[in-house]
C-alpha cells in the first residue's frame, strides 16, 4: 500500500487526555479516532490489525470444531426476561422500545439468543455436541469509558457457545476453549495468565479469565510464588496460596478473554432440550467463551512498545514491512524502490510504501511510531554501492544487503521474526 493513497494520519504530539500507553499510541499512529466517549472509529491500519487478530481467532476456534454464525444485536426483551437477567442487569444494558412499544435491548452478550436457537434446532443427543460462535459488536453502557479501546461502550467480541449432553461433555468443550485461547494469545504475541474467577452475571459454577500483565489494566490477579496457583484477587481472599501455603503476589492486568461453565441455567429457562438415548428429555448443558480482539490489540501495544512508538508482534502487525525511500525527487532512487515494491507485491509480502515527499527524519520517526516489524531503507548507498538497509524494529538490528537480494533477505528476516 502506498502511503500517499492511504489514510494514515500520524500525530507528532501526544493527544490530550489519554491515559493508557496503547490509547496514546493508537491515536498518534493513526489507528483509531474517538467519535464519542467509549465509541471509536477504526482507521485503515487499525482495521488491518483487527483483521489479523480475528483471523487468528477464527483459525483456532474453527480448529476445535467451531461453526461461525451471526446473531442480531437487537434483542426482544422477552428472552432476557425469561432468564431473569432483564432485571438483574443494571444500567449497563441499553434498553429501548420499537415503534410498536415492544421492549428491546442491545446485546451485551448472546447466551439467551443461543439458547433460543438451540431450542428450535437441537432435537436429539445425536445433534450434540455443538460449538457455535460469532465475531460481533456488543454494546454496554459503561459508566466511565476510559483507556481508549480498553474500556468502551461499543466493542467487538468473539463469543462462542458450547452445547453438550452432560457435564462430562461440557468439561471437554471447556478444556478445548481454554487451550484454544492459550494458542490465540500466544500467537498474538501476548504474555498472559489464566486465572480462576467469579462467574458474576453469567452464572454457572466455574469461570476463568485470560489476563495480560499491564500497568494499564484495571484488574489484579494473585499469583503464587511457589506453585502454579493463580486467581482473580476477588477469589484470592488471603495472602496465602490455598494449594501450597506459599505467598501470593498481585499483578495488574488487562482482561482479554473469559470462559464460563454455564450448565443448564439458560437452556432450562428457554426450554432448550434434547432427547437422550432412552428418549428422555434433558436440558442442553452450555458453556460460554468470550475474547476481545480490540483488547488483544491494545494489550499487545501495552506489552510491546518503547519511547519511539509501537513494536508490533509480526503476526498482528498491520503490514510486515515498511519500505522507505529517502528522496522521492531522485528519479533513479524512485525507480529502484518501485522495482522492490513490485517484487514484494509479487511475493505477497504486506508492505507499506512511504512514497511521501517528506524529509527522511519525518519518515524515520513515523516508521518507529507505526512499529512495523521490518524497515527497508533505500538511500544513497543504493545508488553508490547497490546496497539497501534492513532494520528490525524490535531489536534495532541493522544489516546492509545487496539490492539484488533485498526481497529474499527481507523474507528470511520476516520468517525468523514470525517463528
Amino acid at each position: 500500500m502506498r502511503w500517499t493513497r492511504s489514510l494514515i494520519p500520524t500525530l507528532k504530539e501526544e493527544p490530550a487526555e489519554t491515559e493508557a500507553v496503547s490509547h496514546t499510541l493508537m491515536i498518534r499512529a493513526g489507528l483509531v479516532r474517538q467519535l464519542a466517549a467509549g465509541i471509536y472509529v477504526y482507521l485503515p491500519l487499525g482495521q488491518r490489525v483487527m483483521d489479523k487478530v480475528n483471523g487468528i481467532i477464527r483459525e483456532e476456534i474453527n480448529g476445535i470444531g467451531g461453526q461461525e454464525i451471526t446473531m442480531p444485536i437487537l434483542h426482544p426483551a422477552e428472552l432476557w426476561q425469561q432468564t431473569g437477567r432483564w432485571t438483574t442487569i443494571g444500567e449497563e444494558m441499553f434498553r429501548l422500545q420499537d415503534r410498536g412499544k415492544r421492549q428491546m435491548c442491545l446485546g451485551m452478550t448472546h447466551e439467551e439468543v443461543i439458547a433460543w436457537l438451540a431450542a428450535r434446532e437441537i432435537r436429539s443427543y445425536r445433534d450434540l455436541p455443538q460449538i457455535w460462535y460469532q465475531i460481533q459488536t456488543k454494546l454496554r453502557d459503561e459508566a466511565r469509558p476510559k483507556s481508549g479501546i480498553l474500556r468502551t461502550r461499543e466493542f467487538l467480541m468473539k463469543d462462542s457457545y458450547s452445547l453438550d449432553r452432560d457435564d462430562e461433555g461440557l468439561e471437554r468443550s471447556y478444556e478445548l476453549h481454554k487451550e484454544a485461547y492459550r494458542r490465540i494469545v500466544t500467537r498474538c504475541g501476548l504474555s498472559c495468565h489464566v486465572v480462576e474467577s467469579d462467574p458474576g452475571m453469567m452464572g454457572g459454577a466455574t469461570a476463568h479469565e485470560f489476563m495480560a500483565p499491564s500497568e494499564a489494566g484495571e484488574d489484579e490477579v494473585a499469583l503464587c510464588e511457589r506453585c502454579s496457583y493463580s486467581a482473580n484477587v476477588e477469589l484470592a481472599i488471603s495472602k496465602r496460596c490455598p494449594h501450597c501455603e506459599g505467598s501470593l503476589r498481585t499483578l495488574r492486568v488487562i482482561e482479554v478473554g473469559n470462559i464460563f461453565k454455564l450448565g443448564t441455567k439458560y437452556s432450562t429457562a428457554l426450554k432448550a432440550m434434547y432427547l437422550n438415548e432412552a428418549g428422555e428429555e434433558r436440558p442442553i448443558v452450555m458453556g460460554s467463551y468470550g475474547i476481545g480482539p480490540a483488547r488483544i490489540a491494545a494489550a499487545a501495544i501495552e506489552q510491546h512498545h518503547d519511547e519511539l512508538g509501537i513494536i508490533w508482534p509480526t503476526t498482528i502487525a498491520p503490514f510486515q514491512l515498511h519500505l522507505l525511500p529517502v528522496n522521492v525527487r531522485d528519479q533513479k532512487l524512485v525507480e529502484m524502490t518501485e522495482a522492490i515494491y513490485t517484487q514484494f507485491i509479487r511475493e505477497r509480502i504486506e508492505v507499506l510504501y512511504d512514497d511521501r515527499d517528506e524529509r527522511p527524519g519525518v519518515k524515520f520517526k513515523d516508521a518507529d511510531l507505526l512499529g512495523l516489524p521490518l524497515r527497508m531503507t533505500v538511500g544513497n548507498r543504493a545508488l553508490k554501492e547497490g546496497m539497501v538497509d534492513l532494520k528490525v524494529r524490535k531489536t534495532g538490528e541493522e544489516v546492509q544487503v545487496p539490492l539484488s537480494e533485498a526481497v529474499s533477505r527481507a523474507q528470511t528476516l520476516l520468517s525468523r521474526l514470525t517463528d
